[in-house]
């Protein structure tokens, strides 16, 4: 079960954890367990009491007659057949108390499975999310009963594979599809260590059977299979496009070499910087990635660490910052500028019209501002509002109620903090409606978790103080990300069907459904909730695992966030096998990442929401209604995947115009400069400078890993009625 990093690690984040694959061979192993005199505590393994210990294995070579019996059963049983398999399978490891007999018991099992022939030991067979090697075979009989056969390079996954293929071979495809990942659990088999157990191979075998399953009883019934989502499959030879959406993100990541040095020369002579986001469009990305390796001045990331880079490139010099994604990034990047002392340097967006966010807009509402008004009135209270929102949000905001920014890796770690920190506080999350089911949703899971699971993830939190907060958590119900909230019911059903045994990711700011659906595969190191770094962090990783194998392998990572950050994540994987030291044998490993779509051509956003874009123009497209398959931008897998129509204004026509004109002495560029703000606030102070302060804020919490004290004597000393009091 993949552990939860520790809040003290400098990159925690519930969602993602960077532990190192398990390679320990079995004398390594043994040597290990030997070691251990007290049974290690597994606090999310239910447990079986008042079971008697067998005989050890070891001391017995021919096993139990349970377990060289192939677990017959008389036809009256058959009704409950897989039931009782499993149950005296549990019963039996679970009379095992160290978990040095446990392991000796599955490497006993794994000399009774017969062994594949080479013939079934091919990539199509393979299981995903295993350390080691497991291969799979499964049909569906005459008397559509499933016949399962499988096989592992390693005789602990044998030992599993021994287990699960008793338990399932024969059964009825109903109670295969039956049976959870969570029955499992009580098992109670894993290896010890900090490594990425390998009792997730039991989760991620039953995962391939029952996708198997689905599939063979369509086959036989006749039912039309889900057509697959669009692809890219990454390899250390190039790119293959599955699906004509797929073609057309290849198409951007080898780009013109001489539309990429005219943008470099130009950059290098104007000493012009560039930040971009991940979502940005994949024409831009490809010659931005390129004209990396000429010009150190070009960083694409998440919003948060745009601001920071762009200081660092105005410090090496740059004169000129372009910032390339929606309006509030470049007021973020204009105002830290400032803070920093960099007031000289010009601040550049990529449009003459307003560059909207439908989840930036859903706070910039008189909704938004009495949803605020209502946590205003009743003290002690915090704001925590994500990064993804305008500055003038974020200081209208914090004149109501104390605020501070959060972004979608740190957002639970700040939350928990607060209530720590702050007696009887109630918190209040704004604006991704999503995010913040997501996260109520979140804890409301921890309160069934032991006092000791809930300490690994924040350590001044316990069952009863999870309990406690729940009442005190608002989040705001009407604010989506127009990319994200296609990420719904649809889309999940098909994930389901068709890519249950993959790599799962996830945005903190999709739906429910979606949410819930890689929390899961996260529990069987399957998956990553987070932010785009943290999703980028993952598939690093889980490639560079793969890769270390030295093994022929297919990773297959469905992309749960907007579809412009794969230009990174190709980017980052061919790097990946650019550095690696290949076997005279050059094991094959292939990367494929999936871009789930729904079959939605049109979705609108909600017009509380985004009540300024009627009137906003994006070619021949009226927002706020979000370019569909009739303009070759939307969601379906022969015109687009989950693209944000906002960032596409972003383009590389624009880039090198501006680029072009810069430095701007005719003022032909004022529409697209990121002016400071003039107007002040309800307070009558400067709407940067308090704007700046919840994102210092954040900025002491990351650092310190605790709240301002000047944020808490906010909280804890309202000024007047509801507002806070705010230095000068």
């Amino acid at each position: 079960m993949e552990t939860i990093a520790s809040p003290s690690s400098s990159t925690t984040s519930l969602f993602y954890s960077s532990n190192k694959a398990n390679n320990l061979n079995s004398k390594t192993l043994f040597s290990n367990l030997y070691k251990t005199k007290k049974t290690r505590s597994y606090p999310f393994f239910k447990s079986v009491k008042g079971i008697q210990s067998p005989e050890p294995a070891s001391k017995n070579p021919t096993l139990s007659s349970f377990s060289r019996g192939a677990l017959t059963f008389s036809p009256s049983e058959t009704a409950d057949i897989l039931p009782r398999k499993l149950h005296h399978f549990i019963t039996e490891f679970q009379s095992l108390t160290e978990p040095i007999d446990r392991v000796k018991r599955l490497l006993d099992y794994s000399t009774l499975l017969p062994s594949l022939p080479d013939s079934s030991r091919v990539d199509s067979n393979r299981v995903m999310g295993c350390t080691a090697q497991v291969w799979l075979e499964a049909t569906l009989d005459k008397d559509d009963k499933m016949r399962f056969r499988a096989d592992s390079d390693s005789e602990i996954a044998r030992g599993f594979c021994y287990c699960l293929v008793s338990v399932f071979d024969g059964a009825a495809p109903e109670e295969v599809l039956r049976v959870r990942t969570e029955d499992l659990a009580a098992l109670n088999v894993g290896l010890l260590g900090g490594e990425r157990s390998r009792v997730n191979t039991w989760h991620n075998v039953l995962i391939s059977m029952q996708k198997r399953t689905k599939l063979l009883v369509a086959e036989r019934e006749g039912k039309a299979l889900f057509e697959p989502f669009p692809s890219l499959v990454v390899t250390k030879d190039g790119v293959q496009a599955k699906g004509s959406y797929a073609e057309a993100q290849a198409r951007y990541l080898f780009p013109d070499e001489s539309t990429v040095l005219e943008l470099v020369n130009e950059l290098k002579e104007k000493k012009i910087g560039i930040v971009a986001h991940f979502y940005m469009d994949p024409e831009v990305q490809g010659v931005l990635t390129a004209a990396q390796k000429h010009w150190p001045h070009i960083h694409i990331s998440d919003s948060l660490v745009m601001a920071d880079t762009a200081v660092k490139m105005a410090i090496a010099g740059c004169q000129f910052i372009t910032v390339l994604g929606v309006d509030f990034m470049s007021e973020n990047v204009r105002a830290i500028l400032d803070q920093a002392g960099f007031q000289n340097v010009g601040v550049y967006r990529m449009s003459d019209e307003r560059i909207g966010c439908s989840l930036a807009d859903a706070a910039a509402t008189p909704a938004y501002m009495n949803y605020l008004e209502a946590a205003s009135s009743c003290p002690p209270s915090m704001h925590v509002i994500y990064i993804n929102t305008s500055l003038e949000t974020k200081a209208y905001a914090h004149e109501l109620v104390p605020t501070i920014t959060c972004t979608s890796s740190n957002v639970v770690q700040t939350i928990l903090q607060a209530f720590a920190q702050i007696p009887d506080l109630t918190v209040w999350y704004g604006p991704d409606s999503y995010m913040g089911a997501n996260i109520a949703k979140l804890f409301q899971q921890m309160t069934v978790m032991s006092d000791a699971e809930i300490a690994g993830i924040h350590p001044k939190h316990n069952r009863d103080s999870i309990k406690s907060l729940l009442p005190r958590l608002h989040y705001y119900q009407d604010g989506t990300c127009v990319v994200h909230h296609l990420f719904g019911h649809e889309v999940v059903e098909k994930i389901n069907e068709m890519y249950c045994d993959a790599f799962l990711t996830a945005h903190l700011e999709v739906p429910g459904e979606m949410f819930s659906l890689a929390m899961e595969a996260k529990k069987r190191g399957m998956g990553v909730v987070g932010s785009t770094q943290n999703i980028l962090d993952f598939i690093k990783q889980r490639v560079q695992e793969a890769l270390d194998r030295d093994a022929n392998d297919h990773l297959q990572f469905v992309l749960g966030t907007e579809t412009g950050m794969v230009t990174s994540i190709v980017a980052a994987v061919r790097s990946l096998f650019g550095s690696a030291k290949y076997s005279s044998g050059e094991a094959k490993v292939n990367v494929e990442i999936v871009f789930p779509v729904s079959s939605d051509s049109m979705t609108g956003t909600s017009t509380s929401s985004s009540p300024s874009l009627n009137s906003v123009n994006l070619g021949d497209v009226i927002l706020p209604i979000i370019p569909g398959v009739a303009s070759g931008e939307g969601c379906s897998i022969h015109g687009g995947c989950a693209s944000c129509p906002y960032m596409k204004m972003n383009s590389l026509t624009s880039l090198l115009k501006i680029c072009h004109h810069l430095p701007d002495e005719n003022n032909k560029l004022k529409a697209y400069e990121a002016e400071r703000f003039k107007l002040r606030t309800p307070l009558g102070k400067s709407i940067a400078d308090v704007g700046c302060e919840p994102i210092l804020h954040m900025r002491h919490f990351q650092g310190k890993k605790e709240l301002p004290e000047k944020l808490v004597n906010q909280v804890l000393h309202p000024y007047g009625s509801g507002r806070s009091t705010l230095s000068s």
